[in-house]
């Protein structure tokens, strides 16, 4: 019987771009707890420490506003982005 570990994107979110990629395509999902699960596992890749240390956050705060049902504020979510390398950008959607 083959065994097989289980996936983890954390493990393969190594560089700007990826992280960019993988966050953009969460925010397309209509589901709120798709992109907080990008943000957590980009988190988990990063550091939680040191991801709550760049963002200003205490990590108790940045586990709790990363938490599966969580709702943070705004603020807190674009103070994570940045400490990320990454921006929110909008454009127009073609119907």
């Amino acid at each position: 019987m083959t065994k097989f570990a289980p996936f983890d994107a954390a493990d393969y979110l190594d560089d700007e771009e990826t992280i960019a990629e993988y966050i953009t395509t969460a925010l397309e999902d209509p589901n709120p707890d798709v992109f907080l699960a990008a943000v957590r596992d980009v988190a988990r890749a990063r550091g939680m420490a040191q991801l709550a240390r760049d963002a200003g956050l205490g990590r108790e705060s940045l586990y709790k506003a990363l938490a599966p049902g969580a709702k943070p504020r705004y603020d807190t979510v674009l103070k994570l982005l940045h400490a990320l390398g990454v921006r929110l950008s909008a454009s127009p959607v073609h119907l």
